[in-house]
């Protein structure tokens, strides 16, 4: 399977962001495409002196990542980035690995910090103009183990924090910065306008990226890797592989087939509004296939979450391929691949980020697939896609649709997957979703649903016993998919819910609500 080709952007004032591994460094992106800058992300092993120069970036961020600087064979910033004149910003390992190799002290054994923490400013910079005055104590979110000991020639600290004496250092003269905490997290209550100075004050972008030039750039990269070639589309009518079908099929018009895949494991008259939206509103060519017989026939027994999730992508690929051979063949298959399907799967760009769990779109898809893939929202997260779907006009009620995993309710039912399951849940995934919908609340909510549990439990209904099976109720607030709180509803709403569902639902005796956040859990339960 190969990639799209490299496209040049339009001469956009630009930031390369050099990846050491972090969990969150697509984040840093996100808040400097907020701020209307184009970034790209690159594998710290991967920046070649020609190629920065090519690149032309106006500055170089450099990513946290899991690695220690004390270790000998730890990543290490090209030394030509030092070389370019260009300032630098370094956070976590990135401000590690540049005080590292400037000439300063790092060591380990320290008081490590995560999570929140509170700094104190002792300081002034440029990055801190207008968003921390001196003498103030703010909050930010750190991740580390390591520590500056010893600054390096020409660094003065600007904050520091009980187990991070360098909280943030400051080089004037050559442009460096650097921070022990992550700015591009939420949890830094100002992180996005420290970003924002770095790029704008530092290194005088002025934002001239935004998301309609993202769109006309896409159409031609789109173009560039279609050509004159066929693409088929797995369409399953959430906001993903919406946005992606009406993005592709701007750029290449009938090339472009959408093919809607019914496993069987869709919410409650799913099928039906996504068959007539794109056929009648976008006038998209559709192929709407019924498997979800060989889908539930294939998961009949398969408990393990991964098998389940490469057996669907697998069935998929299948199903794609007889269709587009009915079609006379394809080249190409577009997904709606996102950043946070690819981040929990592998290091998007090659780096040495640690795998979470792999997705049906990403990790899922056999070796000897033929078709090649086309993911034009690969490096996007959840809110600019949604963006990117207004640009594009298509309708609110799509856009702002709550997200639903390619497997379907495959991975909400923990074990084995029947029909009976199935259709049981969607009972009472519908009911919730109806009752949040009532309350006024789903726009204020990232994404709920319901997971049918595979245990049963003794309940009275009546004057009988009932022995049946237990749902959990799941929702989260969210910016981007990265981290996650739970929801919090009042009890009367909870009641209200379980109350609704135990009477209506033949075959629930019990409801319990998840109130785990994302880390340390996952937003899906498989």
């Amino acid at each position: 399977m190969t990639q799209p080709p490299d496209t040049p952007a339009a001469r956009h004032e630009r930031i390369l962001i050099l990846d050491f591994g972090s969990q969150v460094t697509q984040l840093i992106a996100r808040r400097l495409r907020e701020s209307g800058v184009y970034c790209e992300i690159w594998p710290f092993n991967a920046a070649s002196e020609a190629r920065i120069r090519a690149f032309a970036p106006q500055g170089i961020i450099f990513s946290g990542g899991p690695a220690s600087v004390t270790e000998g064979e730890s990543p290490r910033a090209p030394d030509h980035a030092f070389a370019s004149g260009l300032p630098i910003l370094g956070i976590c390992y990135g401000q590690q690995t540049l005080a590292h190799q400037l000439g300063g002290v790092v060591e380990g054994g320290h008081a490590r910090e995560f999570g929140r923490a509170f700094i104190d400013v002792t300081g002034d910079c440029a990055i801190t103009q207008g968003v921390w005055a001196k003498g103030a104590r703010e909050q930010v979110w750190m991740s580390h183990g390591d520590r500056i000991t010893e600054l390096p020639p020409g660094f003065r600290v600007v904050a520091s924090s009980e187990g991070a004496p360098f909280a943030l250092i400051a080089d004037d003269a050559r442009h460096y910065y650097g921070t022990m905490f992550h700015p591009e997290v939420v949890h830094t209550p100002h992180g996005a306008q420290l970003l924002r100075n770095f790029t704008h004050l530092v290194c005088g972008c002025t934002g001239d990226w935004t998301m309609g030039a993202f769109r006309a750039e896409m159409i031609a990269r789109i173009r560039a890797q279609v050509g004159s070639g066929r693409v088929v589309c797995g369409l399953s009518g959430g906001v993903d592989s919406s946005v992606a079908a009406v993005l592709i099929h701007e750029a290449i018009g009938d090339q472009l087939t959408c093919i809607y895949v019914d496993h069987g494991l869709m919410r409650a008259g799913e099928s039906e509004q996504v068959v007539s939206t794109f056929r009648d509103r976008f006038n998209i060519k559709l192929i709407h296939r019924d498997a979800s017989e060989l889908f539930l026939g294939q998961l009949s027994g398969v408990t393990d979450p991964e098998v389940k999730r490469k057996t669907i992508g697998r069935l998929f690929i299948e199903v794609f391929e007889e269709e587009q051979n009915k079609l006379g063949g394809a080249d190409f298959l577009a997904q709606g691949t996102l950043y946070p399907d690819v981040i929990e799967s592998v290091s998007a760009t090659g780096g040495p980020s640690v795998t979470i769990k792999s997705h049906h779109n990403v990790g899922g898809l056999p070796e000897g697939m033929r078709m090649q893939l086309v993911e034009p929202l690969r490096d996007l997260f959840k809110d600019e896609v949604r963006a990117l779907g207004r640009e594009l006009g298509i309708p609110e009620a799509i856009v702002g649709r709550h997200p639903f995993p390619g497997p379907g309710l495959a991975i909400r039912i923990p074990g084995e997957v029947t029909r009976e399951k199935a259709d049981l849940l969607r009972q009472v995934d519908s009911i919730f979703l109806e009752e949040i919908r009532n309350a006024g609340l789903y726009d204020a909510i990232w994404q709920a649903f319901a997971v049918l549990l595979p245990v049963r439990t003794v309940g009275v209904m009546g004057d009988g016993r009932t022995y049946d099976q237990a749902c959990a109720l799941r929702a989260v607030t969210s910016t981007d998919g990265m981290t996650a709180d739970v929801y919090p509803f009042d009890m009367s709403f909870l009641s209200r819910v379980s109350n609704r569902i135990v009477n209506e639902v033949r075959g629930i005796n019990r409801v319990t609500y998840d109130i785990t956040s994302k880390p340390p859990g996952t937003i899906e339960w498989e």
